[in-house]
């Protein structure tokens, strides 16, 4: 996405307490949009402070920080990608998923919708943009498979933070890690149609878009159980009345209140996942089947390594 926000550094979402409050710290995986529209939302309709906690939003300054940050116990929680999970574990990473935000596939492939890419197979000896180093190449790479094409059949590029800009500047012929409900929005107000293809039609499984992921080791469950709680009361609220929620997470902050904005919430606010406690397991089974098949490991790891049941503080297994 482009940045569609001034960088911040941190935003605090607070409210006056009539109690000593529990602390809990959240990193983003890019500046607040739509897309965390449960969180902001349980702050203002004071679900967090019902919940006993104050809750900090943290923006990363570089797309590929959040898993580390929370590796680290830099925050406790980081909002991640599922993808990603199965690679920061490979890389050794401790960190488990705890939670679904959004829990359709949100990430996709654009081109210009009148340009000569008309299918993937026509990105053969052309430029692909990423972003998020090793899960966006990795989708890229199954992507081009499906049409029996290999990874050096395209020149990929990092092009960090700028993803519409660099394509319709012509810098690249297409971009992976463009998210559908922005990119293609942005790219419309812009006069540039996009053309999308949508990686779980292109040979890779359906995943979790955005996910809650923290360290076991250094995590209180309870604390994220209750953040959970919390936010499934707000996007339970969302699901009742999207045009009011809009307008109270748009208020929070002047630059929310665009046209983007407005047209990204309506394509968000219905893949907001209504259980975030619960996780479909075969989801994440079939995704390392996936990993596999596709040669990015050998072996499956087991779905206790990946997930942990927050409300029951014990592994899935």
């Amino acid at each position: 996405m482009k940045r569609l926000f001034a960088p911040i550094a941190a935003l605090f979402l607070t409210t006056a307490p009539l109690a000593a409050q529990d602390k809990l710290t959240v990193m983003l995986d890019w500046f607040v949009n739509p897309g965390h529209g449960p969180i902001v939302l349980a702050e203002e309709l004071g679900y967090f402070a019902d919940a006993g906690l104050e809750v900090e939003l943290v923006s990363p300054a570089d797309p590929n920080d959040p898993p580390r940050m929370a590796a680290a116990g830099r925050v406790d929680i980081a909002v991640s990608y599922q993808p990603e999970l199965h690679l920061s574990r490979r890389s050794g990473l401790p960190l488990r998923r705890v939670g679904t935000l959004i829990e359709t596939p949100l990430t996709c492939l654009v081109v210009l919708a009148d340009g000569p890419v008309q299918s993937v197979a026509d990105l053969a000896g052309r430029k692909v943009g990423f972003a998020v180093a090793g899960v966006q190449e990795m989708l890229l790479e199954a992507m081009l498979a499906h049409h029996d094409l290999t990874p050096d059949s395209v020149e990929q590029i990092n092009i960090g933070w700028s993803i519409s800009p660099a394509l319709m500047a012509g810098q690249v012929d297409g971009v992976i890690g463009a998210f559908r409900n922005f990119e293609l929005n942005q790219m419309a107000l812009e006069d540039h149609e996009g053309r999308c293809f949508n990686p779980e039609a292109e040979g890779v499984p359906s995943y979790d878009e955005l996910i809650y992921v923290a360290d076991p080791e250094r995590m209180d469950p309870a604390l994220i159980a209750r953040f959970l709680e919390a936010t499934e009361r707000a996007g339970a609220f969302i699901v009742n009345d999207p045009e009011k929620a809009w307008e109270i997470f748009a208020a929070t902050d002047r630059e929310l209140q665009t046209e983007l904005n407005a047209r990204a919430w309506a394509d968000t606010w219905p893949r907001f996942a209504l259980r975030p406690a619960a996780m479909d397991a075969g989801r994440y089974i079939r995704f390392e089947e996936f990993l596999v098949a596709q040669g990015v490991t050998d072996e499956q790891l087991d779905i206790s390594e990946l997930a942990i049941d927050v409300t029951g503080g014990k592994q899935i297994e």
